[in-house]
């Protein structure tokens, strides 16, 4: 049965990665809220998916030269880019607000350098991950957090770069991990879609997140005799979701969690 997990709340219903989006999508019946999470000159987790703050919000530069207390009274931008009463939430603050439902949550763990997490090339017949900057602790700040929340067992850690999923898996070998693996990633790799089930498991990851267009009939039966769990991002067209519904993907991840729902339960 396919899930649905609303991608940063819902990127184009809502501010992205705000405390509203998640409490629409909650509202919703999301399954999962997928959220991202960079690193503060503080120390603290903050929620947010670039690694700068331009785009997103009404700040400038980057998000780990500023101060948690800074980033909470920048106003967050909106679909259509005006600024809304919205604020760059803590990780903490979204855990204390889907403690009480029953939804889980995709975490994923950024990188200081946006775009160069990983790359991969072809070696000897094989592909291989070249791991990109990391925000030195980032993964023990993110799994303390987590754990004070009791969310540990709610949560799956996911990143494009393997260093980071190595990383989760060495301080906590039963937590949920997904590799993160584009279309770009394979075309880099000279590789085959059902080849990303392999990657995930070389790295311990107990999931996959592949780019949707990557996903197909034979990369569903690779992930189900891996015992791989396969989400598939970002799925914000209907015939691509009726497409990855019936093809029996795991989790549909979509800036549009409204239509995803009707489109899944539609197909079950």
């Amino acid at each position: 049965m396919t899930r649905v997990a609303a991608h940063r709340g819902g990127a184009l219903l809502w501010p992205e990665n705000s405390l509203h989006a998640f409490r629409q999508a909650l509202a919703l019946g999301c399954d999962f809220l997928e959220l991202d999470v960079h690193l503060t000159s503080d120390g603290e987790v903050a929620v947010i998916h670039d690694a700068t703050l331009d785009r997103t919000s009404e700040g400038a530069g980057a998000v780990v030269a500023a101060k948690a207390t800074a980033l909470r009274r920048l106003r967050l931008r909106g679909p259509d880019g005006g600024l809304t009463d919205e604020r760059v939430p803590l990780l903490e603050e979204v855990l204390a607000l889907v403690a009480p439902t029953p939804a889980a949550l995709l975490v994923e763990v950024k990188g200081p350098m946006p775009g160069v997490e990983v790359r991969y090339r072809r070696a000897g017949g094989r592909a291989t991950a070249v791991p990109g900057e990391r925000y030195e602790g980032l993964e023990d700040k993110v799994i303390a957090t987590l754990g004070r929340a009791g969310f540990l067992e709610r949560a799956t850690v996911m990143a494009f770069n393997p260093d980071v999923l190595t990383r989760v898996r060495a301080r906590l070998p039963r937590q949920r991990t997904t590799l993160l693996v584009d279309a770009d990633h394979v075309a880099q790799a000279g590789a085959r879609p059902e080849e990303t089930i392999d990657w995930a498991l070389a790295v311990g990851a107990t999931d996959v997140g592949l780019e949707h267009t990557l996903a197909n009939e034979t990369v569903v039966r690779a992930a189900r005799a891996a015992d791989v769990l396969l989400s598939v991002w970002t799925v914000n067209d209907e015939p691509a979701m009726g497409r990855l519904a019936t093809l029996g993907v795991d989790v549909l991840t979509s800036d549009r969690p409204d239509l995803a729902l009707r489109v899944v339960r539609g197909a079950r």
